[in-house]
């Protein structure tokens, strides 16, 4: 799922909006928030960065896996939790994006690369993975969340 944002492209194409010849990271900072989490499912406590947590609407950087899809896109629900219900069940990578619908109509785009492991005894393993929150721009410069 990709979700643009309806902007003028001309001030897109603006010189220095973007410097290609900066470091990878630069760009990706410049162009995004991201950041890593992990879930153990010995608890199945996900333990989340703080911009991660707060982009979710969560008050505390730890939450269970409801807690944290909770504020997605309805239409994901299912599929998501598909995916983390294989990732608990066998080492594999997976991805997935969605939209956070906050509670005063903005939405947020957030993508979502994680693998699990350690599966070998029950209720043992790990999941690890980075959240990429993208920064849409608005013709004036600012950030937009509305979509």
């Amino acid at each position: 799922m990709f979700k643009l944002v309806k902007s003028n492209v001309a001030a897109s194409l603006l010189p220095a909006s973007i410097d290609i010849d900066s470091h990878d990271s630069d760009v990706m900072t410049q162009l995004s928030t991201s950041e890593t989490w992990m879930g153990e499912f010995s608890t199945g406590v996900i333990n989340l960065k703080e911009a991660s947590a707060a982009l979710h609407g969560l008050p505390s950087r730890t939450c269970g896996l409801l807690n944290l899809i909770r504020c997605y896109d309805r239409k994901d629900h299912d599929r998501i939790l598909e995916l983390f219900e294989e990732a608990a069940t066998l080492s594999t990578s997976f991805c997935f994006s969605t939209t956070i619908v906050m509670p005063n109509g903005y939405r947020q785009p957030v993508f979502c690369m994680g693998e699990s492991n350690g599966h070998d005894e029950p209720n043992s393993g790990s999941m690890m993975g980075v959240f990429v929150f993208p920064k849409p721009r608005t013709n004036a410069g600012g950030t937009t969340r509305r979509q």
